[in-house]
C-alpha cells in the first residue's frame, strides 16, 4: 500500500451536475490546487477550504494528523480491526464492521473484498492518475455510516485492551497502538459528519 490518497468531502449535486465524463477528471484537478494553503485557503481542524470566491467551494479536503498523506494508517489501522473484531461485543462489532467497512476495512468475508464505490458518479475509473485504494460515497451511503459510527463510538475505548493484546505491531506498521488506531477511526467520522451535515458525499482518491 505504498500510495497516498486525498480525502474529500464533494457537494454530491454539483459534481452530478458535471458532464458523466468530466467527474473524475475535474474532482482530481480541483483536489489541490492554487487556492491550498498555500495560496490563501483556510486549514482549519485538519480541514483545507478553499478560498473565499473560490470556484472550488463544492469541496473540502481532510488531511489526516500524523499520515503525511499516506495510505499505510488506513491500511494497518484495518488490520488492527481485523485481529481485534472477536474481542468486541455484538452491538459494537456489528456498527464498526459496517462503519470501516463502508471505507478502509475488506469486510469480514475473506473470499471477498468489501465494495467502497457507489455507483453512478464515475461512469468509468480509466481516468485515475494512480491505481489505489478509491472511496466513492454519494449522501444515502455516508448518512448511514455516520449512524454506524454514533452507534460505535461509545464502545470504542472498550477495545484498548484487546488491542494492546492481540494487535501486536509488525514490522513497517504505521498504526502501532490503540492510541493511533483510534486517532485515525475518529478522523474518519470527522469526514463522514461533516460530509453529512452538508448533505454532502466523501470521495477518496489515490494520487
Amino acid at each position: 500500500m505504498g500510495v497516498d490518497i486525498t480525502v474529500l468531502v464533494v457537494d454530491w449535486a454539483y459534481v452530478m451536475g458535471l458532464a458523466a465524463e468530466d467527474r473524475l477528471r475535474v474532482v482530481q484537478e480541483s483536489a489541490y490546487a492554487d487556492d491550498d494553503p498555500d495560496g490563501g485557503g483556510d486549514v482549519v481542524d485538519g480541514w483545507v477550504w478553499p478560498a473565499a470566491g473560490s470556484e472550488r467551494t463544492w469541496l473540502g479536503r481532510y488531511e489526516f494528523p500524523g499520515t503525511l498523506g499516506s495510505y499505510k494508517p488506513h491500511f494497518w489501522a484495518a488490520e488492527g480491526w481485523e485481529k481485534v473484531r472477536g474481542a468486541a461485543g455484538g452491538a459494537v462489532r456489528a456498527a464498526l464492521d459496517e462503519f470501516l467497512e463502508g471505507l478502509i476495512w475488506w469486510g469480514p468475508r475473506a473470499d471477498v473484498d468489501a465494495e467502497q464505490v457507489d455507483p453512478d458518479l464515475f461512469p468509468s475509473l480509466e481516468g485515475l492518475w494512480r491505481s489505489g485504494p478509491l472511496i466513492v460515497r454519494g449522501p444515502a451511503t455516508v448518512a448511514r455510516l455516520r449512524r454506524s459510527w454514533h452507534e460505535a463510538a461509545p464502545g470504542l475505548e472498550g477495545l484498548r485492551a484487546s488491542y494492546g493484546e492481540l494487535a501486536v505491531r509488525e514490522p513497517g506498521q504505521w498504526v502501532a497502538g490503540f492510541e493511533e488506531f483510534a486517532e485515525l477511526v475518529r478522523g474518519w467520522a470527522e469526514v463522514v459528519d461533516e460530509a453529512e451535515r452538508r448533505g454532502w458525499g466523501v470521495i477518496a482518491l489515490p494520487i
